[in-house]
């Protein structure tokens, strides 16, 4: 019984660094994963969001400093949205 107890734990031993292995391949690098972070620039002028002032398109809301970045975000707002989103922002959803 004390030798089979034994080739138990000698068994087991052996295949965790192996089954430990194939579980960190299977986890991406933390410096891969991306933490989305809110919008809290202007995708024009980079300055600080008005929270007053904003585009809603497609269910997502996109806020800009002033008036006129407020123009040129409703001419492409699609532009924008890929471009806030390339940066690892996460956007406020629109109001309904």
């Amino acid at each position: 019984m004390k030798s089979s107890l034994v080739m138990l734990v000698v068994g087991l031993a052996a295949g965790l660094p192996g089954l430990m292995a194939v579980r960190a391949v299977d986890a991406p690098p933390i410096a891969e994963v991306k933490r989305l972070q809110p919008q809290l620039r202007c995708p024009i002028m980079k300055g600080e969001i008005n929270k007053k002032l904003f585009v809603d398109y497609q269910g997502k809301r996109i806020y800009v400093c002033c008036k006129s970045c407020l123009k040129a975000v409703k001419q492409d707002p699609a532009k924008y949205i890929r471009q806030l989103e390339a940066e690892g922002l996460t956007l406020d959803k629109a109001a309904n």
